[in-house]
C-alpha cells in the first residue's frame, strides 16, 4: 500500500517562506509523477507543481517564479519551497503521486498566510 506522508506546513506572514515535504513509502519502483496540490476553503483542489521522473514540471501560473519543487526518484520524497507567499497561497497542501496508474495522495497539511 503507497503511503504520502507530508510535513512543514504552518503560519507565515504575507513575503514569508515555508518548505513543504512528502516521503512516500511502500513503492517499489520509482513514482513518475509526483507533486502539490491544494485545496482553499470553498473552492476545488487545484495544481500547484508537479514533477515527473524525467525531470519535467508543471506549476500553477500564480505561483510560477515564487515556488520551486524538487525531488529524490531514489528516495521517492518531492518538496515544494514556497516564497514570497501572499494570502491566496492559504490552503491545505497535499502531496500527490502517480504510480503504476494509480493515484495516491497524502492527508494534507495546512498553510496559512498572514497579510
Amino acid at each position: 500500500q503507497v503511503q504520502l506522508v507530508e510535513s512543514g506546513g504552518g503560519l507565515v506572514q504575507a513575503g514569508g517562506s515555508l518548505r513543504l515535504s512528502c516521503a512516500a513509502s511502500g513503492t517499489i519502483f520509482s513514482i513518475n509523477l509526483m507533486g502539490w496540490y491544494r485545496q482553499a476553503p470553498g473552492k476545488e483542489r487545484e495544481l500547484v507543481a508537479v514533477t515527473r521522473s524525467g525531470g519535467s514540471t508543471n506549476f500553477r501560473e500564480s505561483v510560477r517564479g515564487r515556488f520551486t519543487i524538487s525531488r529524490d526518484g531514489a528516495k521517492n520524497t518531492v518538496d515544494l519551497q514556497m516564497n514570497s507567499l501572499k494570502p491566496e497561497d492559504t490552503a491545505v497542501y497535499y502531496c500527490y503521486g502517480n504510480y503504476r496508474m494509480r493515484e495516491y495522495w497524502g492527508q494534507g497539511t495546512q498553510v496559512t498566510v498572514s497579510s
